[in-house]
């Protein structure tokens, strides 16, 4: 069993720091707001977990992995809100009428709300995601364990694992962000990412299975 934990984490950990959606979605919501909105978007990207955990326990991301419609209906789906939420965000950075804001002002701007569910979404609409705990889970379930259950405590470790990555790199762009005072650098680096969201969705929805 120790060897197995130790294989998880080494593999959870290297999903969880590779750059991808989740982590340009936290860098967006920061530089749109302040280290609030990327700490809530991270609990609403990890929540996003357990439901996959959870699917994969209960069989029915079997569907997603073999169903070639459902996969294919799922990652469109994934993409399109990919492209959605970048659109946002670059239409936001170049606006000419973009007022720098206080982040106070900002902070209000922003609902807990739609931060955490714009985390979620963009976790649980992935389905690279769902394939991955799939493929990957069951290998560390035993035929006597409790499957839902054991799958849920694997979910959890990669849940800690992804708060506390995303959580220092909130903080760490928020800090970083007092270097960057002008409001144009501010709205660039939004731009940016939003791009790159834009982008991630156009590789998703194009992306052969």
């Amino acid at each position: 069993m120790d060897t197995q934990l130790i294989t998880f984490v080494t593999v959870a950990a290297a999903l969880t720091i590779t750059p991808g959606a989740d982590t340009m979605l936290v860098f967006r919501n920061v530089l749109r707001g302040s280290r609030r909105d990327g700490i809530i978007t991270t609990f609403g990207i990890c929540s996003g977990l357990f439901v996959h955990a959870l699917l994969s326990a209960l069989g029915v991301s079997i569907l997603l992995m073999h169903s070639a419609t459902l996969f294919h209906a799922v990652k469109m789906a994934g993409a399109c809100y990919l492209i959605w939420l970048g659109w946002q965000s670059f239409r936001s950075a170049v606006r000419k009428n973009a007022e720098p804001v206080s982040g106070e002002q900002s902070r209000q701007m922003v609902s807990c709300r739609t931060c955490f569910l714009e985390g979620f979404l963009n976790n649980v609409l992935n389905p690279k995601v769902a394939v991955f705990y799939l493929a990957f889970l069951p290998q560390f379930i035993g035929p006597a364990d409790p499957v839902v259950m054991k799958s849920i405590l694997l979910a959890g470790i990669h849940y800690v694992m992804g708060i506390v990555w995303l959580v220092c790199l909130s903080v760490f762009l928020d800090r970083a962000r007092r270097f960057l005072i002008r409001a144009s650098v501010r709205r660039g680096l939004e731009g940016f990412c939003g791009m790159a969201l834009m982008g991630l969705g156009v590789c998703l929805a194009f992306e052969k299975r």
